[in-house]
């Protein structure tokens, strides 16, 4: 379904002239939406806060107690801190995941044909997990927190205007991103022999995988009368790795725009994302947790989006101020394994044209 809509939205012919409104800027979501004219800078910084809830197995809930039936894949293991082999069933369940992201940006003009833009990705991660003892009885032990933070990652980009006129606008993306941020971080845990040791830490938990990344994609906007209908197809593909790093990745966006006053205007709309699973191994990332399994990461989501942009004049300056939210919620999850399940994002933004 996702690849008719991709098509159906590409060729929807425009009708109507542009303006430059609130209506004028894309979702926060999507990132990379337009273009500038030549000499112009803009500036962005975006907040986002993530929220994962709860376990999903193939696409479907699954319980606690389900969980601790599936097996363990290191358990021919010795155990960190012990000289008992793990169990042969997952024992350390995920119950709660907290991402927050912030992200500053740049965009410069050299032409117009031409506009650059860099950006700048800082992470914070905290997960809550829930021990269970590894053989007979299963029983609770307790739980512990893990957490991360660092500058996860840098691009740079150039976006270049295929088409302009007053009624659609076309350009293509290209540029490349590099992880930053350590992928060999160790944290405290709780293992099923009731027992505190450092290891380091699941994938998931890791700022970065340190890998470069070739970014491509292709945006188009378009003016339906009184609405603006957009769409954005971005590919992220690996070319240089370490000893392991997060699969490829195709994210499609289509977006639905109205204005409530010049100044404010709300946004529907659907994300799609496809990552393959976690290419590589780190063979320090092992525990009976499931988060230390690559093929469990990596999957197919479809996201819910509404939106709000609006205008206004707190700043000096010959542009207005644009401050923008939008809340994203999942509505089809079709992961990879057994996973947590997103709940919810929230996004808060600001851009300001220099």
């Amino acid at each position: 379904m996702i690849y008719r809509l991709l098509i159906l939205s590409f060729l929807i012919i425009p009708i109507d002239a542009f303006s430059s409104d609130a209506i004028s800027h894309a979702p926060l979501g999507v990132t990379a939406d337009h273009f500038h004219k030549k000499g112009e800078w803009m500036v962005s910084l975006r907040v986002t806060n993530m929220e994962m809830k709860n376990n999903i197995f193939n696409g479907n809930s699954i319980p606690t107690k389900k969980i601790l039936n599936q097996p363990n894949p290191f358990a021919s293991e010795i155990m960190n801190m012990g000289m008992a082999k793990m169990p042969k069933n997952l024992s350390v369940i995920p119950k709660k995941m907290t991402m927050k992201m912030v992200m500053l940006g740049a965009m410069y003009a050299p032409s117009d044909k031409v506009t650059l833009m860099g950006m700048l990705m800082f992470d914070d991660k905290e997960m809550t997990l829930d021990t269970h003892n590894g053989e007979m009885g299963r029983n609770y032990i307790g739980s512990f927190n893990t957490s991360s933070s660092d500058i996860s990652k840098i691009s740079f980009s150039g976006l270049y205007n295929l088409h302009e006129s007053d009624k659609s606008r076309w350009h293509l993306i290209l540029g490349l991103e590099q992880g930053l941020g350590e992928n060999s971080k160790k944290g405290i845990v709780l293992n099923p022999m009731n027992m505190k040791f450092s290891t380091t830490l699941p994938y998931g938990m890791q700022i970065s995988d340190k890998a470069l990344r070739l970014l491509s994609g292709i945006t188009n906007v378009t003016k339906l009368e009184d609405f603006i209908i957009g769409n954005q197809l971005v590919i992220k593909k690996i070319i240089s790795e370490k000893n392991w790093n997060f699969g490829d990745e195709f994210e499609y966006n289509l977006w639905l725009q109205g204005s409530f006053s010049k100044n404010v205007s709300y946004s529907i709309r659907l994300n799609y994302k496809d990552q393959d699973s976690i290419g590589g191994r780190d063979k320090a990332i092992m525990a009976p947790v499931q988060t230390s399994n690559p093929n469990n990461y990596g999957g197919q989501t479809l996201n819910l989006g509404l939106g709000i942009n609006t205008l206004t004049d707190i700043f000096v300056g010959e542009h207005k101020d644009r401050f923008s939210i939008e809340i994203l919620k999942p509505i089809d999850q079709d992961m990879n394994g057994l996973q947590m399940k997103d709940d919810f994002t929230i996004l808060l933004g600001f851009q300001k044209m220099l």
